[in-house]
């Protein structure tokens, strides 16, 4: 009877075991995942792994659906206790996002997993962001078919002819204006739309000046749609000084796109760059 009792039981005994490892290897494998960047927010979500994620900042605002998800702030001034509340096992982020570094380690002190990404503004850049998510997920494969999407769609851009000079502004209303320099996002993307930054002389962002808008003379002036919103639109760009004596304000060539959309380097970098060719092009839809 003892012999039949543990031959009954033997096979219950295993199947438990083999559910059990089932259910550990799936945990290590789904991890719970904080995301601190809108791009890796979206490239996250490109990859279909939305469901993994806990929370994101406030910066992560595509696609839609990602509103849903709990905020842990802004990833500039984030706390680590806001993030830890979402009880992730895994947090990722860019070097270019800005979280401080002594937040990173807090994080990794309370024993979570935690990457930054050095992103790289470019086409290249963009394709080994994905892949390096997609690998730290440790999901690697599910980077292919994303990359390429976008060589399909940055290789059927039509980038914009006679290379116009375009002068990029960060406004926040009339009191806080900058123009994007050297080395920015913005000027990498005005320069795969087939336009050339009209500020070179200079790295990074700098105040704006009426002498520096009338020096650079700009064809077109680009803001983030919330940037000239925050002026009162195209009248209120006209009263800034400076702007209404450039070829961009006597033409009223005046720009705006989407700030996550134009400086993100996201999975719809080709979307992004064609939208900004057309509305740089002689006689483009602005």
């Amino acid at each position: 009877m003892r012999y039949l009792h543990n031959r009954s039981f033997r096979p219950l005994s295993f199947l438990i075991g083999l559910l059990f490892l089932a259910g550990f290897a799936h945990a290590q494998t789904s991890p719970r995942i904080v995301s601190l960047d809108g791009t890796v927010s979206e490239i996250l979500c490109d990859l279909g792994l939305q469901a993994r994620l806990v929370g994101v900042d406030v910066t992560s605002t595509y696609p839609e659906s990602l509103q849903k998800l709990p905020k842990v702030g802004h990833n500039r001034t984030i706390s680590a206790e806001g993030v830890l509340a979402q009880k992730p096992t895994l947090v990722l982020t860019t070097e270019k996002a800005g979280t401080k570094a002594d937040v990173l380690d807090q994080l990794r002190s309370a024993g979570v997993e935690v990457v930054s990404f050095k992103q790289e503004f470019s086409v290249e850049g963009t394709k080994k962001l994905i892949t390096d998510i997609a690998t730290a997920c440790r999901v690697p494969s599910k980077a292919r078919g994303l990359i390429r999407q976008v060589d399909t769609e940055v290789a059927g851009v039509k980038k914009a002819a006679g290379r116009p000079k375009v002068l990029f502004i960060y406004a926040r209303g009339a009191g806080t204006m900058f123009v994007a320099g050297r080395g920015t996002p913005v000027e990498k993307m005005i320069e795969l739309a087939g336009g050339q930054n009209a500020t070179n002389q200079f790295d990074d962002f700098k105040p704006l000046t009426a002498e520096a808008l009338v020096g650079a003379n700009p064809d077109i002036i680009l803001l983030f749609d919330s940037g000239l919103e925050s002026l009162g639109g195209a009248n209120g760009l006209l009263n800034v000084p400076g702007i209404a004596q450039t070829n961009a304000g006597k033409n009223k060539r005046f720009v705006m796109m989407d700030g996550h959309l134009l400086t993100g380097f996201t999975p719809r970098l080709g979307k992004a760059i064609g939208e900004l060719a057309r509305k740089i092009a002689p006689g483009g839809t602005l």
